[in-house]
């Protein structure tokens, strides 16, 4: 291998020649697009680089959003094990760039390359405003006092609360990214899935500790655990040495619900010690009963800490389905141990804003902002839809580099659907079929969906199904950009996420039962061959896929495992939900292989924790 096709940093070799980086005699797995962006970053090193310059070199004659390039920054820092707050390799240039600061060999002789300069991005191409956080700027003041209460150690519990696509996300993902780069504090997220019956139990609380885990001194956290939180990281298996496990198994013998709860607790006091922690846990109308118990056991511990929590939940769903995350809010607000930030729908002012940003220079009439308000009610998700349509319609057309209406506002008023379901089903039928079924596929994955997964569900090759994903995720349609997972097998797979859940729901339903049934069975025998011995560890997402697969006696099957799992983490609630669950099944299905022993077993759990 030539060496003047090699670029040397660090313990870190990038072979031009084969578009790879090593660290040295280790393949290092990038993506196209995050190689690209190294490979810019490195032959311009020294320099600072703009956002502009990188978008329009990796990404030419394609319009993508600056979380794109943040997303490829942060699986760039993954991979050389980079800290953003003290950097070896890419540091970044707040708001303007990034900057690769190494020392960098081609071969054996240093060398220094200068900027090149920028190609302009067509001044028809509409900027991508974020939507959903115009008008905030007053709930945005608000969070930043509530960290500042947090961080002189008076820990803050907060609720956002919203209707569906008002903008909670939105909001939060700013505060986050505000946060980070005007603090030296740890941040952390978890989300609620929604499934049948009981979720999993602690299921953001340990989302979020595996994505702490993961951030650039992970290991600091993993210490923390193993001193202070024993009963957690023998959950993480993923952790630990089979000989590291021995042990914490006799380290956890009678462990119970408030031991958990006070472990996490200490440890999370004995992070903040170190440095400040922003946790966020999303969808909590989703949660299982034993992450509301840690919230409010958080809440109520006198230690001062340099904690906020912030939940987000849609005060609707709470109600109807009489979730116990109303109760536990109620008590404590009434002790005075959270807040809440009800977020309102948006002004016609913040509609107009979103216009002039999306199509600076338009030439659109004034009506035009009052009607998509009155459409929308000012809901954001709505809005951002109907925007979609106007463009998808050709209503909106650009003219010489400036966006015009070429028909009549009255007859966008009578042409303009007034359910957003209606408006997301049109945005789907102008997709290519391949991406309708990719997305059809990758909503019965869940949320949180991997191209391996998509690929399973549908039987289709895996390298198709990343590029159509890309292919989305590169637009903003309905993708967020992807980060990388390593599976238990070694597999090396990119996870997307929707970027809303109502678009999820709309594609969920587009299915037809019989081919929505395999494709949740083919996931399930997927994942089963995936985790192999370890299939407890997903065994309530398994049981979910096997019983929509009406593959009953898997379901039942890991509907005791997910009890087995919630019982050792002395959460009640779910381990006697899933042992009822699966005595359901065992009523109303037949030929379950194994009746008896699976009835014994669940009769058992249930009796232990009912």
């Amino acid at each position: 291998m030539k060496s003047d096709h090699q670029l040397n940093f660090g313990a870190f070799r990038l072979d031009e020649a084969n578009e790879c980086l090593w660290n040295e005699s280790k393949a290092i797995q990038l993506r196209p697009k995050v190689y690209a962006v190294l490979k810019y970053l490195v032959a311009h090193a020294g320099v600072l680089v703009t956002k502009q310059q990188l978008l329009d070199d990796v990404w030419p004659d394609t319009f993508v959003s600056d979380a794109v390039l943040k997303d490829s920054i942060r699986q760039l820092r993954e991979a050389l094990g980079d800290d953003a707050k003290s950097p070896q390799f890419i540091e970044t240039a707040h708001r303007r760039g990034y900057r690769f600061i190494a020392d960098v060999r081609r071969g054996d002789a240093a060398i220094a390359m200068g900027p090149r300069l920028p190609s302009p991005r067509s001044p028809a191409e509409p900027a991508s405003p974020p939507a959903n956080v115009l008008g905030r700027d007053n709930a945005l003041s608000q969070m930043q006092h509530w960290l500042d209460q947090a961080l002189s150690t008076k820990r803050q519990i907060v609720f956002v609360t919203g209707e569906t696509g008002i903008g909670k996300t939105a909001l939060v993902e700013a505060f986050l990214e505000q946060a980070a780069q005007t603090h030296d504090l740890l941040i952390a997220r978890g989300e609620c899935l929604e499934q049948y019956g009981a979720g999993e139990a602690y299921l953001p609380v340990l989302d979020a500790l595996s994505r702490l885990i993961r951030q650039p001194n992970g290991d600091a956290i993993v210490e923390q655990l193993r001193r202070h939180a024993p009963t957690w990281l023998i959950q993480m298996p993923a952790l630990s040495t089979a000989s590291d496990r021995e042990i914490l198994q006799r380290q956890v013998l009678g462990a119970t619900r408030e031991r958990m709860l006070r472990e996490m607790a200490e440890t999370i006091e004995a992070i903040t010690n170190e440095t400040p922690l922003l946790l966020a846990l999303e969808d909590l109308h989703w949660s299982d009963f034993s992450t509301l118990d840690l919230v409010s056991y958080l809440a109520r511990r006198p230690n001062p800490a340099r904690l906020m929590l912030v939940g987000t939940y849609r005060p609707v769903e709470v109600i109807l389905s009489e979730h116990p995350l109303k109760g536990v809010k109620q008590e404590l607000q009434l002790h005075k141990l959270c807040d809440e930030l009800p977020l309102e729908y948006l002004t016609n002012e913040a509609v107009g804003q979103f216009l002039d940003l999306k199509f600076p220079g338009h030439k659109f009439p004034e009506r035009l902002a009052e009607l998509v308000h009155q459409r929308t009610e000012g809901n954001p998700l709505f809005m951002v839809n109907i925007i979609d349509y106007l463009l998808d319609e050709k209503i909106v057309v650009d003219r010489d580099g400036q966006f015009q209406m070429q028909v009549d506002l009255n007859e966008v008023e009578l042409g303009v659907p007034e359910n957003i379901r209606f408006l997301i089903e049109k945005h789907i039928e102008r997709l290519t079929e391949e991406e309708q079924r990719v997305l059809e596929g990758a909503s019965v994955v869940g949320m949180d969906c991997s191209a391996v997964a998509i690929s399973a569900g549908l039987a289709e090759d895996v390298i198709k199904i990343e590029e159509v994903c890309d292919r989305l995720a590169r637009r903003n349609q309905f993708l967020h950009p992807a980060y990388l997972a390593e599976l238990p097998d070694g597999t090396i797979t990119p996870r997307y996420r929707f970027i809303h859940a109502l678009y999820l729901d709309v594609l969920y339903k587009r299915v037809a039962p019989t081919r929505r049934a395999q494709i949740h069975g083919r996931i399930g025998e997927r994942g089963e061959v995936i985790y192999g011995e370890r299939s407890i560890e997903i065994a309530a997402e398994l049981a979910v896929h096997f019983e929509q697969a009406r593959d009953w006696t898997r379901a039942v099957k890991y509907l005791g495992m997910a009890a087995e799992n919630a019982a050792r983490r002395c959460a009640n609630h779910e381990a006697a939900n899933h042992a009822r669950r699966g005595l359901d099944l065992l009523q109303t299905a037949p030929d379950i292989a194994d009746r008896r022993a699976q009835e014994e077993t669940l009769m058992r759990l249930l009796s232990e924790r009912a």
